[in-house]
């Protein structure tokens, strides 16, 4: 399916020196952010106190939050939990402060707005856990980058996935360095997002190499940057309509999903514009870069078709 069909090739590759310093310079910014600034990570990776609320009635979440940030309780995460009137609150630690008495205060700062409040359960999380949250994250993504090098190694060739693993590091580091900039909190779920967008942009890689390998096997007498061109330039109708429909229920998540959808959706938009850039204008020239040729895939096919030949004459 198309939306429109682009007749002349557009040579990303005359410009692919820029588009890689471009791509340098705000991963290196990001790196900075990150070393200087550091993440603002969320409860539960910092540890904290969890606290369940139930109301008779329908809990509103926009209030509760606002009633706790009015006493003067930052950075906490309040959600529904399991129904519509239990309310699941997660606050950091603060410091000479038990869990005990901090929920006794917050449950008389709820009650003041809606007597219905009731406690049900307190629960301290401490800073060990976070830790092995933080450590199991880091081994998911690492996980995960190992699978993805894998399988382009083995559908493409080594250089195919070195230059999209360097792409898609490029955007979770790009990710990571925004939450540090302007201090989001990272939670569970941005981390969530952050594996998602690394499966979305390789997805789009994999597209790329596609024609690549195609056009590689038809272009016979073309360069190496102008069948990355056309494999980029065939690929642009698709490349809109799937990021374009991908990025309309992000955004519906971003302004209707409410604060516990906010970062999660902030973290998949960011993942989702670079993810576009990264895949096609990072990934692209570092192949360029590495000296990929159709020599491997011209020899691929004649093998096919001597096998052909040699099936049908059995025959």
């Amino acid at each position: 399916m198309e939306f429109f069909k682009i007749r002349r090739t557009i040579p990303f590759m005359r410009h692919a020196l820029v588009f890689n310093i471009i791509s340098l310079v705000t991963f290196l910014l990001a790196v900075f952010f990150l070393a200087t600034k550091g993440l603002h990570f969320s409860v539960e990776f910092t540890g904290g106190t969890v606290i369940e609320v139930a109301y008779k009635q329908a809990a509103d979440v926009q209030q509760i939050r606002g009633a706790l940030e009015r006493a003067g309780y930052k950075d906490t995460a309040v959600q529904n939990f399991g129904s519509s009137r239990d309310v699941l609150i997660r606050m950091p630690l603060v410091q000479g402060q038990t869990s005990a008495d901090l929920s006794q205060k917050v449950m008389r700062t709820l009650q003041a707005e809606q007597a219905d409040a009731e406690l049900r359960r307190v629960e301290f999380v401490g800073p060990q856990v976070g830790k092995e949250l933080a450590e199991n994250g880091a081994l998911a993504l690492l996980v995960v980058c190992i699978g993805i090098v894998l399988y382009l190694a083995l559908r493409f060739e080594w250089k195919f996935g070195l230059s999209a693993i360097i792409a898609n590091l490029h955007d979770v580091v790009i990710i990571l360095g925004f939450f540090a900039l302007f201090q989001w909190e990272f939670s569970l779920p941005v981390l969530a997002a952050v594996l998602a967008v690394l499966g979305y942009s390789v997805n789009e890689s994999v597209v790329v190499f596609d024609r690549v390998r195609e056009n590689f096997r038809k272009m016979r007498k073309a360069s190496t940057p102008e069948v990355i061109d056309a494999a980029i330039t065939g690929t642009i109708s698709r490349t809109i309509i799937t990021h374009g429909s991908t990025q309309i229920m992000v955004t519906t998540m971003l302004i209707f999903g409410g604060a516990a959808l906010h970062y999660f959706a902030l973290a998949l938009t960011i993942g989702i514009c670079f993810g576009i850039y990264s895949s096609v204008l990072v990934a692209s020239p570092l192949l360029m870069w590495l000296r990929v040729d159709r020599s491997q895939f011209v020899k691929v096919a004649r093998s096919a078709e001597r096998r052909d030949e040699h099936d049908g004459a059995v025959v």
